[in-house]
């Protein structure tokens, strides 16, 4: 069996082989000590870049490699739960700007951040999955894009079993179903929902309606949705 941690980790610009490391974002929140290395990653093909292909979207930068990309995701996700439920009933919105907190000391050995090796490989799964399906939500991924896909899967540090896996997932048709099934609790929604938005290009119409399904499907409270964009807004990114 593979490791689902590192690829998950490759998905998001880490465990890559060369590349330069971006300063943070001002207002990240991520420390510097957390922010080394994830740039270098994406900009040399961490997978999510890879998937969205000539679509021009969202790169990881500067951030998290550190962390590990379940902690990348698990601590966004954290942070989007806490500001609803500190806002929930409240009369005012998610601010915009707050800036994000260490999130390693309170998000290990929670449902967002499992501890046991067991259950955070079946997390990155779910993730993995959840990533590669918004990836594939606007239909650009063809034949042709998938042979290209597969080329550069071929220069990645991957197992064969790893790469079976992503090609697998790329080869299937898109089915929310199975991602929505992932969702065995509305943390985990919340942590399906944050992977996919950072999968996406921000301005595509399609997969923007896509992350609309998929938070109804995963029966997430628009507050609560909007909350994880804001925190998805919050890491370091380039635009290519």
């Amino acid at each position: 069996m593979f490791d689902p941690q590192k690829l998950l980790d490759q998905f998001m610009g880490g465990q890559s082989r060369g590349g330069e490391n971006v300063p943070a974002k001002s207002g990240s929140g991520f420390s510097p000590d957390m922010l080394k290395g994830l740039a270098g990653g994406a900009a040399a093909g961490g997978l999510v870049s890879i998937l969205l292909g000539s679509k021009g979207g969202k790169k990881l930068a500067g951030g998290a490699l550190k962390l590990g990309g379940a902690a990348v995701l698990g601590g966004l996700a954290y942070r989007a739960w806490q500001n609803y439920q500190a806002t929930k009933g409240a009369q005012t919105t998610v601010p915009a700007e707050q800036p994000m907190k260490d999130i390693t000391p309170k998000v290990e050995g929670t449902v967002f951040l499992p501890s046991a090796p067991k259950e955070r490989n079946e997390l990155s799964l779910v993730l993995l999955r959840a990533m590669i399906a918004a990836a594939k939500a606007d239909g650009h991924i063809d034949a042709k894009e998938q042979q290209a896909i597969f080329a550069k899967l071929d220069e990645l540090d991957l197992d064969t079993e790893a790469k079976a896996f992503v090609i697998d997932e790329l080869r299937k048709p898109l089915d929310i179903d199975a991602v929505v099934k992932g969702a065995t609790s509305p943390e985990r929604a919340v942590e399906i929902y944050a992977a996919s938005v950072l999968a996406i290009d921000p301005d595509d119409p399609a997969e923007q309606a896509y992350l609309a399904m998929l938070a109804s499907r995963l029966k997430l409270d628009p507050a609560l949705k909007a909350s994880v964009e804001t925190e998805a807004r919050k890491l370091p990114v380039t635009q290519g």
